[in-house]
């Protein structure tokens, strides 16, 4: 599907009949197709946001593009630093084929900048404007100006990405005459494996949580289950990651010896850790209605990468990946008694274990890399800008 170019009509220069060439002989050399990435969540690894963007970066770059990725330097001044990092991409940008842009109320002045300048934009769409109330609970009082922001900036948009259908639907409310194409999380196949060793010491066997310690991450329903009854005796907790509910995660791992928190962890140790785990697990709950558009967490299709059965709540998006591959095991949301029985179950039937690691590995390989993930990216991105594929 071509993407509607109803914000802006495409001038010759977003054709991509302005890249330049130099013709040697019976051989044309073209540069490669220049894109602009904008983030103004500075990526600190251990977080989603890290693995996401990064993968894209490298996956496009190995599609042809060359691209600069703007982010904050640091968290001193925030508001500053998100200034700044538009600032650069501005004076560095020149000609640039396309801007994609990871969604956030405060890139509007480069959505301006592009439009201005004529150049495609592609925003991509991690949540609706609810997951800025819950992070942020004194934004609520200005939620009928963020949203009409909100909606103004995707409308700047000359195509969408976001990563479940349900938020697809979402946002195709939200605009008109833009094309939205849904592109899910990923996993680096190469990177998270079967066959890696974890270079920390844990206990054996261990099911393990990790991720952005967020208020919907479930972190309580986790450590409930980990406390039930029927929680295997013999099973210990493992909980890397880093924000909001660390001092929950801390305090746990204080008052239970079964509990062991690792805090944040460099991206490149993690699939150690993941592959050598009993299973992941993925309590997210529906904490101010934001699972109605569906759940792609990063960590779910890397542990699956990493040959290791994932339990998760029963939401659109992480549910449906789940039964469709018979990879883990599905539970009601909030039901702690029913996740310490699903860790019970994997812990007591290593044949179904591993039949269920090894389906979520073929998942990944098949139809869920982020090297899949990039092609498909590179896909809109060529025909937003007039390449061929």
């Amino acid at each position: 599907m071509q993407p509607s170019s109803a914000w802006f009509p495409l001038s010759s220069r977003q054709q991509g009949h302005h890249r330049p060439c130099l013709n040697l002989g019976a051989v044309v050399y073209h540069r490669k197709p220049s894109i602009s990435y904008l983030c103004l969540q500075k990526t600190s690894e251990g977080q989603a946001s890290h693995a996401h963007v990064h993968e894209i970066v490298q996956g496009l770059r190995a599609n042809g593009w060359d691209v600069a990725l703007f982010e904050p330097s640091g968290n001193r001044g925030r508001l500053w630093e998100f200034l700044k990092a538009q600032v650069r991409l501005w004076k560095r940008s020149g000609d640039i084929d396309a801007l994609y842009v990871r969604w956030h109320l405060l890139v509007l002045p480069t959505l301006i900048w592009a439009r201005i300048r004529g150049v495609p934009i592609v925003q991509e769409v991690n949540g609706p404007y609810e997951d800025l109330f819950i992070a942020y609970p004194w934004t609520r009082k200005l939620a009928i100006v963020l949203r009409a922001v909100g909606r103004w900036s995707l409308r700047l948009s000359s195509a969408l990405v976001t990563v479940t259908p349900e938020l697809k639907r979402w946002l195709e409310g939200q605009v008109n005459g833009i094309s939205v194409y849904n592109i899910p999380n990923g996993a680096n196949a190469q990177l998270f494996r079967p066959d890696v060793a974890a270079d920390v010491e844990l206990p054996r066997p261990y099911a393990l949580f990790f991720g952005a310690l967020a208020a919907w991450q479930g972190l309580e329903v986790l450590l409930s289950a980990a406390g039930d009854v029927g929680w295997p005796s013999d099973v210990a907790l493992v909980i890397v990651g880093d924000g909001a509910e660390r001092a929950r995660a801390e305090e746990a791992a204080t008052a239970f010896p079964r509990i062991y928190y690792l805090g944040k962890v460099p991206y490149r140790q993690m699939p150690g850790i993941v592959a050598g785990s009993l299973v992941g697990i993925s309590p997210q709950t529906n904490l101010g209605g934001r699972a109605a558009t569906g759940l792609s967490p990063i960590k779910v299709f890397e542990t699956l990468a990493s040959g290791v059965p994932v339990i998760v709540s029963d939401f659109p998006g992480q549910a449906e990946l789940v039964r469709e591959w018979n990879c883990g095991i599905v539970v009601p949301p909030g039901d702690a008694p029913a996740l310490a029985q699903a860790v019970a179950r994997l812990n007591s039937c290593p044949a179904v274990r591993d039949q269920m690691g090894r389906r979520g590995r073929q998942a990944i390989e098949r139809e869920h890399s982020w090297a899949q993930r990039a092609r498909d990216t590179s896909a809109v991105l060529q025909n937003l800008v007039g390449l061929p594929h």
